[in-house]
């Protein structure tokens, strides 16, 4: 790869490949802070503005110029940052800004101004501080719950609040509604006003101790994400935050976080650590309270800072945390749950690849799938770079587990590569070529047009079996490499969702270098490349479409880089040259249809799909009902389906289901909610494709070989 990081040398980069009644309501808001302070631009940010602009101009993937079109994209992206669901700025304010900066911010940031950023924030924080002010006294006021209105919820689109009044009207349903939630959560009316009141004073509190460098680091995340969503501005702080969690050392609940409507966002979960390991936590699920230990209450955290939520999480070793969530897949108006986790630090060997056995009934005798099991793609560098030959990678651990497997007589191989967001580009290289004898594996295009071609290192072929890669929307990045080789030479069948689309190289600039101060200056993450298929399809935006399609939870408009602001697009290029297979694509009509007849009468498939139905319409509904009754009827069902859930899990472990009245236990780490459906029938699939191929005879040898 070395044409292309040659650039990257050049201004001293580092490669990543990787990717929360009112006469009893409590007291008076006296501890709302009295001035808010005008922020301005500290000296250093200048000049560090003028650098970060240099860089992405002359080094980002996109190259994109700096005009009036990147202007508006700036401009959209900070006032999303700033209030993303239009309930604080007036449009009088939005008339007023856009007429003096909507097609003014390029130039600026080319001369370092940065007084508009400023100014806007400055703007917020008095409609903050005002708007704060009046929500203490409508909560004040008396509230009707028989009355028969909606809110909706779903504001990013929605025209900016054209009169005090009508913000007004905006807030007072908006209130009406968490009280609401809160009520049917179990609080009566009175602690559910103390705790709104506690939320925004939280709130103003937070927004009032913003610093000079969280608005620079805000207005050039704007900036930066422009560009594209893998590109952004680490300050000082946040850069330690970014590299404790690249050395994977932070003893918490390994989760990747964000801020997102005032709630924060699981982005990932880090292969091993307690999250991952717990299956109760999903990317997407939003994080509404934080509780430490088995008693301590839990805090309601919507509106906090980010870095002020992730300090609640983290904690020693062995101690226990509650995460108060919105599950990804519910709705406006769903009921939240409690999730229990005992923190740890990531373990390599947590990270590592396991297998199992699945014995299945199939043409007629009892065929034998192993499965392996990929959280990431991994390698002990520092163990390499000693020269150790059996250090810890995904490649050699998966090469061991086929060893075993094949030694105990299994007749086909699932891996299984969902929620895998990638990890080390060599080791999805090397672990393709433990499916094929030799080859390309991926293409790297640069900026510049150049294309450098990664192959497989090793002839040896360790692995000639059916083989099918199982993948889901977060499947990402190296994953996605991995799949697309496999799928190009017909080596095996892709089955599952289509994957994230994530086919871009990030490399971390340290602004320091270029600092003419001593202060720190942070680091910028920086697009520099894109992957693209032997086939020469880009892996960018699109993803790997299965051979064989599973139930989608999620869809490319909610999930994935599709999703994205400012994604890169999806291009091809030239193919390079390989040898491969089409067999497998001549088989797959007839699996499909075994597929489909099966779980056509499979009762736990149909409830899985009904699920998965139910979830996407309440994804769908951005209106809620302020109707009490109403909502206690949409309360109700979905506590009814959650202990349904509960009790299925229980049943399933061999233990009792709850009784009417006993209340539904917290989920605690390392427990499952029941069989791997999706995995089973990846199983019945490859048993399927093992008695094909028994069938055809001399064909399997000619197929696995992948020539």
């Amino acid at each position: 790869m070395s044409r292309y990081c040659s650039v990257v040398k050049a201004v001293g980069l580092s490669l990543l490949l990787g990717l929360v009644g009112p006469g009893a309501f409590a007291k008076q808001a006296e501890s709302l802070p009295p001035v808010i302070t005008q922020l301005m631009p500290a000296a250093r940010h200048s000049s560090l503005d003028q650098t970060i602009m240099q860089l992405l101009s002359h080094y980002h993937y996109r190259q994109g110029k700096v005009d009036d079109a990147l202007s508006i994209a700036i401009f959209d992206a900070y006032l999303e940052a700033l209030d993303f669901n239009r309930s604080y700025f007036l449009a009088s304010d939005i008339a007023d800004l856009s007429k003096k900066y909507r097609l003014s911010l390029d130039d600026n940031l080319l001369t370092g101004n940065l007084q508009p950023a400023y100014e806007m924030f400055n703007i917020f924080q008095r409609r903050l501080a005002e708007r704060t002010a009046r929500i203490m006294e409508q909560l004040r006021q008396d509230v009707d719950f028989n009355i028969d209105e909606s809110l909706d919820v779903e504001r990013k689109k929605a025209p900016w609040p054209a009169s005090q009044a009508e913000l007004d009207e905006l807030w007072r349903k908006r209130l009406k509604n968490e009280l609401l939630s809160l009520k049917l959560a179990g609080k009566d009316l009175a602690a559910a006003r103390e705790t709104l009141q506690k939320r925004y004073e939280g709130q103003l509190r937070r927004t009032s101790q913003s610093t000079s460098e969280d608005v620079f680091q805000m207005y050039m995340n704007a900036v930066s994400q422009s560009f594209d969503p893998h590109t952004a501005y680490f300050s000082p702080r946040a850069s330690e935050n970014f590299n404790i969690q690249m050395r994977l050392s932070l003893e918490g609940i390994g989760t990747v976080l964000r801020m997102e409507e005032e709630r924060i966002n699981v982005v990932e979960l880090v292969a091993g650590g307690p999250a991952d390991l717990s299956k109760q936590l999903k990317p997407n699920d939003k994080i509404v309270g934080v509780g430490q230990g088995d008693k301590e209450p839990i805090v309601d955290v919507v509106g906090w800072r980010l870095d002020d939520v992730v300090q609640l999480i983290r904690g020693p070793r062995g101690s226990v945390v509650r995460l108060q969530i919105v599950p990804a897949e519910s709705g406006a108006a769903t009921a939240v749950k409690t999730v229990r986790l005992v923190r740890d630090t990531v373990k390599l060997e947590k990270q590592a690849a396991h297998s199992e056995v699945k014995t299945l009934p199939s043409g007629g005798r009892d065929v034998r799938i192993g499965v392996i099991t990929v959280p990431t793609f991994y390698s002990d560098f520092a163990a390499a770079q000693r020269g150790e030959s059996n250090y810890r990678s995904t490649t050699h651990d998966v090469h061991r587990l086929l060893t075993e497997l094949q030694g105990q007589k299994t007749d086909g191989v699932v891996l299984d590569l969902r929620q895998n967001g990638g990890g080390s580009l060599q080791e999805a290289v090397e672990l393709t070529g433990l499916f094929i004898k030799e080859g390309p594996v991926v293409q790297v295009r640069n900026s510049s047009g150049g294309v450098e071609v990664e192959n497989d290192p090793d002839p040896k072929l360790v692995y000639d079996g059916p083989l099918a890669v199982l993948v889901d929307r977060f499947s990402a990045s190296a994953s996605e490499i991995f799949a697309g080789a496999i799928q190009d030479y017909g080596r095996g069948l892709v089955i599952g969702d289509p994957t994230f689309g994530k086919g871009t190289v990030q490399t971390l600039i340290d602004l320091n270098r270029f600092a003419k101060a001593k202060d720190p200056s942070g680091q910028l993450k920086l697009t520099i490349a894109k992957f693209y298929r032997v086939n020469g399809s880009s892996t960018q935006n699109r993803g790997i479409t299965p051979d064989i399609a599973f139930p989608s939870v999620f869809g490319s408009d909610e999930v994935g880089e599709s999703a994205q602001q400012h994604a890169l697009p999806w291009d091809e290029i030239k193919p390079t040259r390989y040898q491969g297979s089409r067999y497998l694509t001549g088989l797959v009509p007839e699996l499909a249809q075994r597929y489909q007849a099966r779980v056509a009468h499979d009762p736990a498939f149909s409830e899985l799909l009904k699920d998965i139905d139910a979830a996407k319409q309440a994804r769908q509904k951005t209106t809620v009902s302020l109707l009490e009754s109403q909502r206690k009827v949409e309360w109700d069902k979905s506590q009814a389906k959650m202990r349904e859930r509960e009790n299925q899990h229980r049943i399933s472990q061999g233990l009792k289901p709850l009784r009417a009245d006993e209340a539904i236990p917290e989920h605690k780490d390392n427990e499952k909610d029941g069989p791997d459906l999706l995995l089973e029938e990846s199983a019945r699939i490859v048993a399927d494709l093992v008695n094909l191929l028994d069938q055809q005879g001399g064909s399997k040898a000619l197929v696995m070989s992948g020539s």
